[in-house]
């Protein structure tokens, strides 16, 4: 199965906004394919604002989380791998989710997440003819 944590951000993202709140992203600092400024980063945590009003180009697909926004002063490009969005919330009242971590979630979106000794739906079954008959 694919991953539910794109499809889960863009709707709590959707969700915060609507509600007419203000959403932050809580990220994993460590991850190599991290891209913000130095100055964002607090410990082994960023926290973003990623609402409408602070970014543009706002793109959030299967592996990366894309967008600009301004860091003192200075637009610059912030790109965040899927897999270190630990979660959302509304800084107002810190509704939001944490995300569990994942199968298929990688930081390098080369890789589609199975190891090779994985098959595609677990041990082959044989074949047997079809049942269905043909009613007049």
């Amino acid at each position: 199965m694919l991953p539910s944590r794109p499809y889960l951000l863009r709707a709590m993202h959707e969700w915060i906004v609507d509600s007419g709140l203000t959403p932050h992203l809580l990220i994993n600092a460590d991850d190599p394919g991290l891209r913000v400024p130095d100055a964002a980063r607090q410990d082994d945590r960023v926290v973003l604002n990623i609402s409408p009003t602070a970014v543009r180009d706002l793109l959030m697909d299967a592996d990366l989380v894309t967008f600009v926004a301004r860091f003192g002063g200075v637009s610059q490009a912030v790109s965040v791998p899927m897999a270190a969005v630990e979660g959302i919330y509304a800084r107002e009242n810190g509704r939001g989710m944490m995300f569990p971590d994942e199968e298929g979630l990688d930081s390098s979106p080369e890789s589609d997440g199975r190891s090779e000794a994985e098959g595609d739906d677990g041990p082959e079954r044989p074949r047997s003819r079809p049942s269905l008959k043909v009613v007049k």
